[in-house]
């Protein structure tokens, strides 16, 4: 017997990928950037709460000294850099103190929490500041850079009083974009760039057939 609700079906089916295209692209690329969802989910919260970890960096303490800046130079040099591409398999990733130290790698954000954790642990003052392209540890003495200034910085937080300030960076578009790109596409995986590659290409490739068909039945109707 067959089945009369099928092309019914077929057609519904058209409609609701033309009409959630956007969405079907959005999905795609969150998939093949994060197998799991949860990855994404844990980060931001992690972000939006920073968590410093003295007791994880106990290990450390005693090879350490106890100058601030000597103490930076100690830990960066501990944990080289790392794109999160490189270290967690995926484009942005906010990880735990004891992660980096287990990785023995990280970018700008696992390195300030490691430092963090240390002048916390050795009762130096300090204070997080984030830039919309870095993150970084200030404290007494410490040298500004083109990146690590004042003027970049739109969120700090003081773990002593925790207050936290926020204000408009000064700075350009271009360099936040391009900070973005670098730690995106020139180190991600070259299966997963042609993972996300193809998979875009096959939807747009679809959404184009889908497209034609409906004028043709559009010009076949008039």
């Amino acid at each position: 017997m067959r089945d009369s609700s099928r092309p019914g079906r077929k057609i519904a089916g058209k409609r609701v990928f033309r009409r959630y295209f956007p969405l079907f692209i959005i999905l795609w690329i969150l998939v093949v950037l994060y197998p799991n969802p949860l990855n994404i989910i844990i980060s931001i919260q992690r972000a939006a709460h920073l968590r410093v970890d003295p007791g994880a960096v106990e290990v450390m303490l005693d090879d350490l000294p106890s100058d601030p800046v000597a103490v930076e130079k100690a830990v960066l040099a501990r944990i080289p850099y790392g794109y999160d591409w490189e270290v967690y398999g995926m484009p942005w990733y906010f990880p735990t103190v004891q992660e980096v130290l287990e990785q023995e790698r990280g970018d700008c954000k696992g390195r300030a929490l490691v430092l963090a954790s240390v002048l916390e642990a050795k009762g130096i003052p300090y204070r997080v500041n984030m830039s919309p392209m870095h993150i970084w540890v200030e404290y007494e003495s410490k040298v500004e850079t083109p990146i690590e200034n004042p003027d970049v910085m739109f969120y700090q937080r003081d773990p002593q009083t925790g207050e936290t300030q926020f204000q408009v960076p000064r700075i350009k578009l271009i360099e936040v974009m391009d900070a973005a790109w670098q730690g995106f596409w020139p180190v991600m995986p070259i299966d997963r760039r042609i993972l996300l590659v193809s998979g875009l290409l096959a939807l747009i490739a679809v959404r184009v057939i889908l497209f034609r068909a409906r004028k043709q039945e559009q010009a076949a109707v008039c």
